[in-house]
């Protein structure tokens, strides 16, 4: 087996993995990685962009060489499978989605709030049920492209080196990345490494939304108007992709006022549609599903038929 296909049966079989078993429960690599990062933090935080970029380039530097050193004793094979599952998480963030339409629908507007972290960094305390699903919808989209979407194209493109990498990145920018007054200069590096790593991702996220919106009862061209439209005016050059895709193809309109625990936040309009609801946060968990098997299926393809033309 050639090393891409062996990469590419990796890929596959994170993806399944991730799909029937979720993240593992207890001891889950990545939050290892988040409480090593945080007592790394205690010795190297400067208020300076020198010592973030030194903070990243060390965590990344060293988990990349973990990925690289495994696929060497274990085969690329086996170690991009194991690498791309447990950086994965779309499976959880399906769940969780669900799991907060639930409670919305039953009226449990404290366990919602209490579930909220698990989704998104803003103050629950802020928000009602509207606010909470609004939330609940827009970190469901995010997150489709960050916990999956791009983990997926970076674990075809370099295994589990890559995939792990990029999990780092991303991990390091959910922990430092914000513009609060402890992390505006630290945590610039890992913000804007993780711009440059899911840039791609956010992009063919967005496209398999316009995909895949009809699978949901959306709107493939409405997708495309919002996400040409208002992607542009978000902060981020990725999330506003992604938001502005799903927004279109479910006919919700999404942005507006967002508070975090350090700031609050007015973000532009994204769609022209109603306000979200929770039968809205219901299809774009759905939509989501779709999309993260979407991804698999353009991560490991072009790897396949290149291996193809290969065989005699």
């Amino acid at each position: 087996m050639s090393v891409r296909d062996a990469r590419v049966a990796g890929v596959v079989a994170g993806y399944l993995l991730d799909f029937t078993l979720a993240d593992p429960s207890r001891g889950h690599p990545v939050a290892l990685f988040g409480a090593a990062a945080a007592r790394l933090e205690r010795r190297t935080y400067r208020d300076s962009r020198a010592a973030g970029v030194a903070h990243v380039a060390l965590l990344v530097g060293l988990v990349g060489l973990l990925g690289a050193t495994v696929q060497r004793r274990t085969g690329s094979a086996l170690a991009t499978a194991a690498a791309t599952w447990v950086s994965l998480g779309g499976t959880s963030l399906s769940r969780t989605g669900s799991r907060m339409a639930e409670l919305l629908d039953n009226g449990d507007i404290d366990a919602a709030r209490r579930l909220l972290p698990s989704l998104c960094g803003r103050d629950p305390a802020a928000l009602d049920a509207a606010g909470l699903t609004r939330a609940a919808l827009e970190s469901v989209a995010e997150n489709t492209s960050d916990a999956q979407v791009a983990a997926l194209l970076w674990a075809a493109i370099g295994g589990a080196p890559a995939v792990l990498g990029y999990r780092a990145i991303n991990t390091l920018d959910a922990m430092v990345g914000y513009r609060s007054p402890r992390y505006l200069r630290f945590g610039w590096a890992a913000a804007r490494l993780d711009d440059l790593a899911n840039y791609v991702g956010a992009r063919v996220t967005a496209g398999l939304v316009v995909v895949c919106a009809p699978l949901i009862g959306g709107s493939p061209g409405a997708a495309v108007r919002a996400w040409r439209r208002d992607a542009n005016r978000h902060p981020s050059p990725n999330a506003g992709v992604v938001e502005a895709a799903f927004a279109g193809a479910l006919g919700v309109r999404l942005g507006g006022p967002t508070q975090y625990r350090h700031e609050l936040q007015i973000r532009p309009t994204l769609g022209d549609g109603r306000t979200p609801m929770v039968a809205d946060l219901r299809r774009a968990v759905r939509l989501s599903r779709m999309v993260q098997a979407g991804a698999a299926v353009v991560a490991a393809g072009p790897a396949w038929q290149a291996g193809q033309r290969r065989r005699p």
